[in-house]
């Protein structure tokens, strides 16, 4: 006697869902970024936390850790759970670069007219035309 579950649609998991949006306007950390791209990439694949940590050789709360954006994962780390997910280090990067770029965009998008990420801001070495940061 088999048992067959009722019809319903098959669950579809988008390829990288966009991050949740920082919602008071500061630049994103970078351990929160990669952290995303990280989790992004294992849901894309389907796998669980707990076989690429495995895969890893990382413990599987510590990659948890690092997929939330609460550690600040080192570069062996990193390298560990992209070649674990088939990625390398540097394709890792090139992801993390496009969501902060995304991000950035957003941001830029929301910034009240006439403020700019960069302003000209006088101080007693400026020069006529020199542009510094805003902090």
């Amino acid at each position: 006697m088999t048992h067959h579950a009722p019809n319903r649609p098959a669950r579809v998991l988008p390829l990288r869902p966009p991050a949740p949006e920082a919602d008071d306007g500061r630049e994103p950390l970078w351990r929160q970024v990669v952290g995303g791209v990280l989790r992004r990439e294992r849901l894309a694949q389907e796998r669980t936390l707990k076989d690429v940590a495995d895969a890893a050789r990382i413990s599987m709360p510590y990659l948890s850790e690092v997929e939330r954006g609460l550690k600040e994962a080192s570069s062996e780390v990193l390298a560990a759970a992209a070649q674990a997910l088939g990625l390398r280090l540097a394709d890792l990067l090139v992801l993390v670069h496009g969501e902060i770029v995304r991000l950035s965009a957003i941001r830029d998008r929301e910034r009240p007219a006439g403020l700019s990420s960069v302003t000209e801001l006088p101080s007693a070495r400026s020069r006529p035309g020199d542009v510094r940061l805003a902090a």
